[in-house]
């Protein structure tokens, strides 16, 4: 019995994490049951009570009724993400016993694409954060993909490693967090900063050293804004490292062979900071592109990343980071090793995905960039069927499982501890192996794409390829800690979040479409609950149609005086009461449990009916065009850089609709179409129409009275506001335009 004790305890004590299912769980099951009753007696209400032929009203009651079929069935699907919420902890203090020698190599990608929308002093930040992360150093491998093959970047680069001896060093030192330097060195410091740094590390630090290193960082970062400006490197600074001679004349973005260049070798005895620690091995990559290849995107610069650090490095684990987004928390690798060698689960998990959270967002968040519930709630519900979602940044991956291996338990407890710095080739032949690895034509006739690494073929590479792992037998974790791991940028203006999500919905719904949808592949190899869970996001682009049809049939409805709902007074109005006011009221309550605020939640539901009526809708239009083939997949960069005039609107959370796109046209069109039917019934009312009539409507008239509301911001920016962030003349005029022809449509 004491042995059976002692075996119990040791067992524990190896474990790596733990996980905890999130309270209340029978309570909201026996809550969201009573909604779907609810929606159930909607359908009944609605099939039982269809006008008769010919009546008025018919064709637009038969529409609300398959619109609510829509709605309700999208709404099971978001209940099986709420219904697992499990939460992982990592056991840090458990693997702190483990020795540095027993931790498994890591290389970090980065990527970026074009030097004008992603600015290299901000990419180089990223860099520089993760290249002082709390991981031994030899150990610690990063590499930068430039899918613009521009040399401005690789200076950028270069400089950030002259700077990394002093930045690395002071991290680890004074425990610096957030390590990127341009966050960090922008806060304002006192005495008292450099006290608390003084308890935890002996020894008093110099204030003089924070300045130093404050005014090398201003340094380098005006040298590469010089060169950035100036459109090229001079001369002398070429003449300074071997690697700008792969650029010439006949180079171009879209047009040049493989460049692969060593920057720091983390083998070098010599390769050391300013403290004389070693530092780590960085890289910079720009792969092989020509005219007639197809290259991808970024699922292919993920892909030669994986093939050149596996020449180069070949950690066992691989983090991916999107160029802005810099590393907040010094020990976020050693905490996700946790997952990883967890003597009992760990061999079954091939990646650890982070939230994707901003350093920007504003109070009330503006543009709903950072949902605390969908971080809260909804990821860590799909992630309690061992199915978190591959987002495609601040993930940690398993090797093995992003090339391609089906799960084995005969992997327990492999790994690849020794990586390949043993290797006794120089850098230039490493280079030159390397750079076979990233051409073009390496991946023809072989698995890449397909089987082995990020799925080519679709706009969110990420989310396909997440489900493949998953379907190949692995196991996932969602881990969203207290002290966020990653940090990045959200989109400052509604023109960029729009576009963003065209792109994300497009692209899920394409997943969908194709023999990858989770419902067909991935039967009896994930949960149903998790193939539920994927639909959720899958489907955001078809579930605008019954979002349009409520918002623009409503309003139409109400101006013709046709009623779609029953009378407030009548018993079968309480399912309708019933499921409104409760999916809302606890829409409130859990985002306030999760840390937002009413206005943030009020702002998510403005942005949700945007996102639905607009993003949405011409992701669906895309992805069909597509699959008629029309059209071919495209990608669209996220602009990183915006006008001092956008940041200060953002900042005062002043919406911007300063653009002519048609999705801003939809927008005003909508939000005056609500604004005629609210103003033209009232009208009606105060100039003698009947109560009766009015008790018929008067649902009609409360929704569309929320939808008014929603657009009070856009009617600021039709008729108020003289600012560049206003809507511009000729949006307003077709949209009132449009509006009002649509107020002469007749229905039936």
């Amino acid at each position: 019995m004491e042995t059976q004790q002692m075996v119990r305890e040791e067992k524990k004590s190896l474990a790596f994490f733990e996980t905890k299912e999130a309270k209340g769980r029978l309570a909201f099951r026996l809550f969201s049951s009573s909604i779907f009753i609810g929606i159930c007696l909607i359908w009944v209400y609605r099939l039982t009570n269809i006008p008769s032929v010919g009546e008025r009203g018919r064709w637009v009651w038969i529409g609300m009724f398959i619109a609510e079929l829509g709605f309700g069935f999208y709404w099971i699907l978001t209940q099986a993400i709420r219904w697992n919420v499990v939460r992982y902890y990592p056991l840090k203090q458990n693997l702190s016993q483990s020795s540095d020698d027993k931790l498994p190599g890591v290389d970090i990608f980065v990527c970026t694409a074009d030097p004008k929308l992603e600015p290299p002093a901000m990419v180089v930040n990223t860099i520089l954060s993760v290249m002082s992360l709390n991981y031994p150093t030899e150990k610690l491998s990063v590499y930068l993909s430039d899918d613009g093959g521009s040399q401005l970047t690789f200076y950028a680069l270069l400089e950030a490693s002259h700077f990394s001896k002093h930045w690395i060093p002071f991290c680890k030192k004074f425990n610096v967090e957030p390590r990127s330097p341009e966050v960090y060195l922008t806060q304002n410091f006192d005495a008292s900063d450099f006290a608390n740094a003084q308890v935890v590390y002996q020894g008093r630090p110099n204030v003089t050293d924070q300045f130093f290193l404050k005014k090398q960082y201003e340094d380098m970062k005006n040298r590469i804004e010089a060169v950035i400006n100036k459109g090229s490197v001079p001369e002398e600074l070429k003449n300074q490292h071997k690697g700008f001679l792969e650029w010439n004349s006949d180079v171009s973005k879209q047009n040049h062979q493989p460049i692969v260049q060593i920057v720091i070798d983390g083998r070098d005895t010599n390769a050391v900071d300013s403290d004389g620690c070693r530092l780590p091995t960085l890289l910079y990559m720009a792969r092989e592109k020509r005219p007639n290849w197809p290259h991808h995107f970024k699922a292919g610069a993920m892909n030669a990343l994986i093939r050149v650090s596996s020449e180069i490095s070949n950690g066992a684990i691989i983090l991916n980071l999107d160029c802005d987004m810099y590393a907040n928390n010094e020990d976020s690798t050693k905490e996700d090793l946790c997952f990883f060698m967890d003597e009992t689960r760990g061999h079954q998990i091939a990646y650890v995905q982070h939230p994707q959270k901003f350093n920007n967002i504003t109070k009330n968040d503006l543009y709903a960039n950072s949902s605390p519930a969908f971080y809260k709630v909804e990821l860590p519900g799909i992630g309690g069927y061992g199915a978190a979602l591959y987002c495609g940044t601040g993930c940690f991956h398993r090797r093995v499982s992003l090339c391609g291996s089906k799960y084995s338990k005969e992997n327990k407890g492999l790994w690849n501890l020794e990586t390949t710095r043993n290797d006794k080739r120089t850098v230039t032949e490493l280079e030159e192996a390397s750079k076979v690895l990233a051409s073009c034509g390496y991946e023809e006739g072989t698995r890449w794409g397909k089987e082995m690494g990020l799925i080519y073929g679709c706009p969110v590479e990420d989310i396909v390829t997440g489900l493949t792992i998953q379907c190949r037998g692995w196991k996932s974790v969602y881990h969203n800690p207290d002290n966020t791991a990653f940090l990045g940028v959200a989109p400052p203006t509604l023109d960029i979040v729009l576009v963003q999500f065209t792109r994300w919905s497009d692209g899920m719904f394409q997943i969908f479409l194709s023999k990858y949808c989770p419902f067909v592949y991935g039967h009896n190899k994930i949960s149903l609950g998790a193939q539920m869970g994927y639909c959720v996001y899958l489907l955001w682009a078809p579930f605008s149609l019954p979002n349009l049809y409520y918002a623009i049939v409503l309003p139409l409805s109400l101006l013709h005086g046709i009623p779609l709902f029953p009378e407030v007074s009548s018993r079968r109005f309480i399912p309708f009461a019933y499921v409104f006011l409760s999916k809302n009221i606890y829409g409130i309550a859990e985002a306030l449990i999760c840390g937002s605020t009413l206005k943030a939640w009020w702002n998510l539901q403005r942005i949700w009916l945007i996102r639905r009526t607009t993003s949405f809708f011409f992701a669906f239009i895309d992805c069909i065009i597509r699959q008629m083939g029309l059209s071919e997949t495209t990608f669209s960069i996220t602009a990183k850089v915006v006008t001092e005039d956008v940041s200060k609107r953002y900042q005062k959370e002043i919406m911007d609709f300063g653009s002519t796109s048609i999705m801003f046209t939809v927008i005003a069109t909508l939000a005056m179409l609500n604004l005629f039917s609210v103003v033209g019934v009232l009208m009606m009312f105060f100039w003698g129409s009947e109560h009766e009539v009015m008790e018929m409507v008067i649902s009609q008239v409360f929704l569309c009275g929320l939808v008014v509301l929603a657009n009070v911001p856009v009617y600021e920016a039709m008729f108020f506001r003289k600012d560049k962030g206003s809507i511009p003349a000729s949006v307003m005029l077709k949209s009132v335009g449009f509006a009002s022809l649509a107020c002469l449509l007749p229905l039936k």
